[in-house]
């Protein structure tokens, strides 16, 4: 008696992050039930993969879907963000609710929910960024986690978000007694502030100016203040969108010394770097970003660092803007809203630039895209890797395809990608997302809303 699937893909080469073998997967009731050589089922939707890989759909851990920023909001909310992220082979994303002045957490996980619930295409979890650490947060904390919501975020710069050192300790004691993990943006907000205001008293007003007043070295010093704080309270701190190699030696040398910290780099550090803030005609504000892009060196530094495990992840702080939007900082390069595009091309930049240019493995790869943050983030194994069990949350990638990147082929709700021009080997041609086929060779084919919130676990300290 043949096997009844409700799909089943054949012929292709299954990666994970510890294997890689030929095999064919049957899904069932929107999970893999079956993984074997020449399975045969009962099944109309069969997808013949031969000569791909077969890999866990993509997870960014770092998005700003439909977040307010500087009087304006992200170009991308949680559908066409998350459409353009199928199309590129990410089958999940953890997005940021930051915490309004004025709100409770609660309160912000019912905004974040409204933007999120009915709109999202793919699957999707929510780390809550704290701005006001007081007594009413601390009681809620405890609580939002047991709802699903287990990680959380930690300004160390912006006005009206940054916590001082005192309230970064009481955090993440008070997460980290809870099951909960703290990622810190670390920038050394006093430092830059004196460097705004000085460039600013001069006329330097250009987007260049940007990179100038936030320098490696106020993320390097908040790295290492960050990581004193999480020794003092005695928990796991994981450090988020780490620029520049001295940042992730900093780290490194933490995690020599036993201390329980975790680091997480973005596709733009590893390719992109500061001479882009220089193209004429107000076109380097397409890079204002924070942390700034650094000098060429750290590139190749940074690829070192996630191939010796010292960084976790990578994931892309997605937050885009349309030049008009960015135009608000024409006179004023701090009124630039921060944030570029990135979630629909990492897959395919990470495996192009990394596994083709041979600099990390296949399944190097896999870890840093997927799994490691499953794992981080309490949604492993149900998301994170290909097994019997887990979501039938599956990319298909073809390693021979060649594409040349523009805007014109992407589904980013924004009018430019840092990344135009790129050539790229391998490339995501299908998406399964629980064992739906949504998006193949760059059309989306599933329907507006049916992503679920992933209510997340504890995660693990790796």
């Amino acid at each position: 008696m043949m096997a009844k699937y409700d799909a089943l893909i054949k012929n292709g080469t299954i990666v994970t992050a510890a294997d890689t073998f030929k095999a064919d997967i049957g899904i069932k009731d929107e999970k893999i039930v079956e993984i074997g050589s020449q399975l045969q089922g009962d099944s109309t939707k069969v997808y013949d993969a031969k000569g791909k890989y077969l890999i866990p759909g993509g997870i960014d851990a770092h998005t700003h879907l439909d977040m307010p920023f500087g009087g304006t909001f992200s170009s991308d909310d949680f559908y066409t963000g998350t459409k353009a992220a199928a199309i590129g082979g990410t089958t999940a994303v953890v997005d940021f609710a930051v915490q309004p002045q004025g709100k409770t957490l609660h309160d912000t996980v019912g905004i974040w929910r409204e933007k999120s619930d009915n709109k999202a295409v793919i699957d999707y979890g929510i780390h809550l960024a704290v701005t006001q650490m007081n007594d009413k947060t601390k009681k809620e904390i405890p609580q939002v986690i047991s709802d699903g919501y287990s990680s959380f975020k930690v300004f160390m710069v912006y006005d009206n978000m940054r916590m001082d050192d005192m309230a970064l300790i009481e955090m993440l004691k008070t997460a980290s007694e809870a099951g909960g993990l703290v990622g810190v943006h670390c920038e050394n907000y006093f430092a830059i502030k004196y460097l705004v205001e000085k460039l600013l008293s001069e006329g330097k007003v250009q987007p260049e100016y940007h990179a100038i007043s936030r320098p490696d070295l106020c993320e390097i010093e908040a790295v290492n203040r960050a990581i004193k704080m999480a020794e003092i309270a005695k928990t796991p701190v994981h450090i988020v969108h780490v620029s520049c190699e001295e940042s992730a030696r900093i780290i490194k040398e933490a995690r020599e010394k036993g201390i329980p910290v975790m680091g997480e780099t973005c596709t733009q550090y590893l390719l992109l770097d500061e001479s882009r803030y220089y193209e004429p005609d107000f076109n380097g504000a397409k890079y204002v970003m924070s942390p700034p892009l650094r000098d060429k060196k750290n590139n190749e530094g940074l690829w070192r660092m996630i191939n010796n495990g010292v960084l976790q992840t990578i994931a892309t702080d997605h937050c885009p803007f349309f030049m008009k939007q960015k135009e608000m900082g024409k006179d004023d390069f701090s009124k630039i809203p921060n944030g570029a595009p990135g979630i629909e091309l990492r897959m395919a930049l990470m495996y192009s630039e990394g596994v083709e240019k041979k600099r990390i493995s296949l399944n190097k790869y896999v870890e840093l895209t997927s799994t490691n943050s499953a794992k981080i983030f309490g949604m492993y194994p149900q998301k994170g890797t290909i097994a019997v069990g887990s979501d039938a949350d599956i990319a298909i990638l073809d390693p021979n395809k060649e594409v040349t990147i523009s805007k014109e082929m992407l589904h980013e709700n924004v009018d430019y990608t840092p990344f135009e021009g790129f050539k790229v080997k391998g490339y995501p041609v299908a998406t399964f997302s629980r064992g739906e086929l949504i998006a193949e060779n760059g059309e989306f084919l599933g329907e507006k809303g049916r992503g679920q919130f992933i209510k997340r676990g504890k995660g693990q300290v790796i």
